[in-house]
């Protein structure tokens, strides 16, 4: 994964390969191991990335952020009803293509109660769904001519999760990995108040349930932007800083194509997947139109990457219009 021949789509292959050949050793560690990776990449790319910058990235996007989310939510819920997929399962899988796949699955999850069948299976169809979209997103952006830019904000909005973002925004170009980590990162700060929301459309009290959890990896890499800001010097190392973060994305993704199970995916059944399937590409369409008329957050980014893309003519690296 770290030599020249490492791409994000590979190692989750190998992963996923590795586990249904029922050949997998240390999967509780590698599970574990993965959430504590991506979180630990994640700070690092606050590194790259100073306050200012920051700071109008997530203003310009919350439109975005919003209305995708709220979108989604109420899509995948209307999808449940006509399906018949059943109200918890129905509510996991929106929060999980609403906001960041498995994490926001097992915050909600826990928060109304679910059961761990219930959580299984809607962590198989996101799963299923994740690995297709970091295959075909990059191809279909060459394809469409979508900026760095451009397929930034895509992905941040159209993968699940945070590894997958990561991995196939840096195939992508360097631009695009700040862009789509940004983007996806406003997006997971509405883990708590969607785990708060999910027992009262459940109609479940909170008893029973596990408090939602903060994602505090976040304040961490808010803590590491404001070093950035107060060390301009770290500018110097951002090409380096990114690198590594990717190479680590690229083993969180191994080590989550290791959990992967053939029982997880008998559990999945039919409705469940064309749910999460007809939501996911109603998303991935709806936020690729967006993208594409200029409608996504507007910045630019202060590092190396930045630089090259204004000398080269883009005026804007992270946005198109000057509208959230």
């Amino acid at each position: 994964m770290a030599g020249p021949w490492g791409r994000a789509d590979v190692a989750l292959l190998v992963g996923i390969v590795i586990a249904l050949a029922n050949v997998a050793a240390f999967v509780g560690i590698a599970k574990s191991a993965s959430k504590w990776l991506i979180q630990i990449c994640v700070v690092m790319l606050g590194l790259r990335l100073d306050l200012a910058v920051l700071r109008e990235s997530v203003v310009n996007g919350l439109a975005l952020a919003v209305g995708t989310i709220v979108g989604a939510v109420l899509v995948g819920l209307l999808l449940g009803r006509l399906l018949r997929t059943g109200k918890e399962i129905s509510t996991l899988i929106t929060a999980g293509t609403s906001i960041c796949g498995g994490s926001a699955i097992v915050a909600v999850g826990g928060a109304i109660g679910a059961s761990a069948s219930g959580m299984a299976v809607a962590i198989g169809a996101i799963f299923m769904l994740n690995a297709v979209g970091l295959w075909v997103l990059p191809p279909i952006g060459h394809a469409l001519g979508l900026s760095e830019m451009q397929f930034g904000q895509w992905a941040g909005v159209a993968l699940h999760d945070i590894a997958s973002v990561g991995g196939a925004a840096k195939s992508y170009g360097d631009t695009a990995f700040d862009t789509a980590n940004v983007v996806k990162l406003t997006r997971v700060i509405w883990i708590t108040p969607l785990a708060l929301l999910a027992p009262w459309y459940m109609g479940r009290s909170r008893e029973g349930g596990r408090r939602a959890p903060f994602p505090w990896f976040i304040v961490a890499f808010l803590l590491a932007s404001v070093v950035r800001t107060v060390m301009p010097g770290l500018e110097g190392s951002a090409e380096a800083i990114g690198a590594i973060s990717g190479i680590g994305f690229q083993a969180a993704l191994f080590m989550i194509g290791l959990g992967l199970s053939r029982a997880a995916l008998r559990q999945v059944g039919w409705r469940a997947v064309v749910q999460a399937t007809l939501l996911w590409l109603v998303l991935a369409g709806a936020s690729l139109e967006v993208v594409r008329r200029g409608g996504g957050p507007t910045d630019s980014l202060p590092s190396e990457t930045a630089a090259r893309s204004t000398a080269s003519g883009e005026a804007n690296v992270l946005g198109g219009s000057g509208r959230p």
